[in-house]
């Protein structure tokens, strides 16, 4: 699949965001449209008319309501619960697929970066060539250490190693 398309004389990458909503099952598109539905103030008015009407309802407050669910609500508990767990589930399962993109995301400007460090490095190595040969060059240790290819296995061994470290229950002095 390619994802670099040349476009009046640049390039433009597709991208990620839409390919990934594009790949949604129906039923992760209903949830990603019901997530974005429970966070507005409509839901909070629907809700509180609702469950306003059915507590005035159920009071005898309302000409013509049977009362079908008198004090304590029980019924109305029961739903509220219901729909607090569905709500719950749906926001969950949202954030996961949110999450995996965000992974996604991060590793693909951790591969740009190192990319991007690997170029710096090559035009740093080929300016210092520049400056040697004009023999315009001091001695910079700076350069020299800039000029040396990054290990990321290095570091992320390293970082590892401290992530490991910190999982473990250290005793109380």
């Amino acid at each position: 699949m390619e994802t670099l398309h040349r476009h009046r004389g640049h390039y433009i990458i597709k991208s990620f965001e839409a390919r990934a909503l594009k790949k949604r099952s129906l039923f992760i598109k209903v949830a990603d449209f019901l997530t974005s539905s429970f966070g507005t103030v409509s839901f909070l008015i629907i809700n509180v008319l609702g469950y306003g009407f059915w507590i005035l309802g159920n009071t005898g407050r309302v000409p013509g309501f049977p009362i079908v669910d008198p004090f304590p609500f029980s019924f109305l508990n029961s739903f509220v619960s219901l729909e607090a767990i569905a709500l719950a589930i749906i926001v969950l399962m949202s954030q996961n697929r949110e999450n995996q993109r965000d992974i996604l995301r991060n590793e693909l400007g951790l591969q740009v970066e190192l990319i991007s460090e690997k170029e710096l490095t090559k035009i740093l190595s080929i300016l210092k060539e520049i400056l040697e040969t004009q023999k315009k060059i001091k001695h910079d240790p700076e350069l020299e250490e800039m000029t040396k290819e990054i290990d990321a296995g290095y570091i992320e061994r390293k970082l590892e190693e401290q992530l490991e470290g910190t999982d473990k229950i250290k005793p109380l002095p």
